[in-house]
């Protein structure tokens, strides 16, 4: 028997039911297939793509050490994937399970077309510890508050062990031509890709790397740390759980293990800051998957008449860490330089965007999309809706981050926006949050002239908060009417 093992957010070999299962099979034929166009409205941006080609190139390179190879063709994907199967006589097409509406509905037309043509079409999951569909409320619906839901969760058995990885993959006689990665352009030209290339190693290594990273030296400290943007506290495991380059099954085990070692009981850990985090991961997609509507409409159907404005030079302003607000501009500069932005400031410059200056959350999310090497649709549409408190979980009240006082909480010495921001850097740590606070003298003697080196505030927090908090009265007034 042959089969196609069809790769797209699964970029890696260890604990891939799709590949275990067809390399049980006999030859097995790893493809993967660019149809960017199938990805539309959500075509993956500049930093995706550029992840992509490294993590693509990982892949091949490990498909090799086992005596295998990564077929890459062009889309349309069923097209291919047919032409595939009559070219390497192949009779079963294997693949893990995406849960993009869009992505689910596509996927059941090619398993459908796939059978008539007398082929085998199986998919796994191995992306999620709980698929969309298994976990329901006491009425059979879909959870749409964070806490229920997790508890949920936890009380299901725990996820299976990861699978280890194939130590041979059987190969054809003869393999397909395919194209190289090169040939996909998915990198930036002109090249402005260095920040990225300096701050992570993409691919199934890297990965590894960052998990046994994470569980030697912030394990311990991830609670007190993981909200410090000027601290190593997180295990920047994002963009390869996106990737699939590694899989939510590895990380809980791999959790469980350092746990055990250091003789910490399973429900302290399971009830732990990072494994919450995972928690979270889950339910986006948990939302994405009922309620499909959320990339571009609010959950809330109230807000579709909030009174967003629109402002292109306070849109300009945001994007290029030109606020006035050194913890925005500070992040908004680390997403641009490395593809990526500190959790607890990504909530900051969120909330910045729609609730300072009144901007729509799906400008937010947007911008995110094309410039975070991590953009997940079901995490990235849960975070902004959140943020604008049109989303699942919402608080109870408008929560308003004030950028001056998280600063001041989360970076006390300043050491982020010293980094992010380095014509602040010789500000005391007393304004280095708030510039245009800073006496005169104080100014001269750290060589800043604001609106030269650094912009004023291109609002007043105070009175955003208080123009933000009207509109949100009437909103809420007009949805309990």
């Amino acid at each position: 028997m042959k089969t196609i093992v069809w790769f797209r957010l699964d970029l890696r070999l260890a604990d891939n039911p799709a590949l275990t299962a067809a390399a049980q099979t006999g030859d097995t034929i790893p493809v993967y297939i660019h149809a960017p166009e199938e990805e539309k409205p959500w075509v993956p941006g500049g930093a995706s793509q550029w992840w992509l080609h490294q993590s693509l190139c990982a892949l091949s390179e490990g498909l090799r050490a086992v005596g295998s190879r990564l077929i890459i063709r062009r889309g349309p994907t069923l097209k291919t994937l047919l032409v595939l199967a009559r070219e390497t006589s192949a009779n079963a097409v294997f693949w893990n399970r995406r849960y993009e509406p869009a992505v689910v509905a596509r996927d059941g037309e090619i398993k459908s077309a796939l059978r008539q043509q007398g082929a085998q079409a199986e998919s796994f999951n191995a992306a999620l510890l709980h698929e969309p569909w298994t976990i329901r409320n006491q009425s059979a619906k879909p959870f749409r508050v964070f806490s229920p839901f997790w508890r949920t969760c936890l009380a299901q058995p725990d996820p299976a062990e990861p699978q280890p990885v194939q130590k041979h993959l059987p190969a054809p006689s003869e393999w397909p031509k395919s194209l190289q990665v090169e040939e996909l352009e998915l990198l930036p030209k002109p090249d402005w890709a260095g920040g990225l290339r300096a701050a992570w190693q993409p691919g199934e290594k890297g990965a590894a790397a960052n998990l046994a990273q994470f569980l030697k030296s912030s394990f311990d400290t991830y609670r007190e740390q993981r909200d410090r943007p000027d601290l190593p506290g997180t295990s920047r495991l994002s963009p390869h759980l996106h990737f699939g380059e590694i899989s939510p099954r590895q990380v809980w085990h791999g959790l469980a293990k350092a746990a055990s070692k250091r003789a910490v009981p399973g429900a302290q850990w399971r009830n732990s800051s990072f494994v919450t985090e995972l928690g979270w991961r889950e339910f986006s997609h948990h939302l994405l998957f009922h309620f499909p509507t959320t990339p571009s409409d609010p959950l809330r159907p109230e807000f579709a008449k909030f009174p967003w404005r629109k402002d292109d030079g306070f849109l300009r302003a945001w994007q290029r860490g030109q606020t006035g607000y050194p913890i925005v501009d500070s992040g908004m500069r680390q997403l641009w330089a490395t593809g990526w932005m500190h959790n607890r400031v990504r909530m900051i410059g969120a909330s910045f965007l729609v609730k300072d200056l009144l901007l729509p959350w799906q400008e937010g999310a947007r911008w995110f999309w094309d410039t975070l090497v991590d953009a997940d649709l079901a995490q990235n549409t849960l975070g902004w809706q959140w943020t604008a408190g049109c989303g699942a979980d919402a608080a109870p009240y408008f929560r308003i981050f004030n950028p001056i006082r998280q600063g001041e909480k989360f970076d006390p010495d300043g050491a982020y926006v010293r980094h992010w921001c380095p014509e602040l850097s010789k500000l005391p740590a007393k304004y280095i949050h708030n510039p245009s606070t800073a006496p005169g003298e104080v100014l001269v003697r750290a060589g800043v002239v604001l609106g030269r080196d650094y912009p004023p505030p291109i609002v007043s927090h105070a009175i955003a908060r208080e123009v933000a908090l009207e509109a949100f009265s009437k909103i809420k007034q007009a949805g309990s009417a």
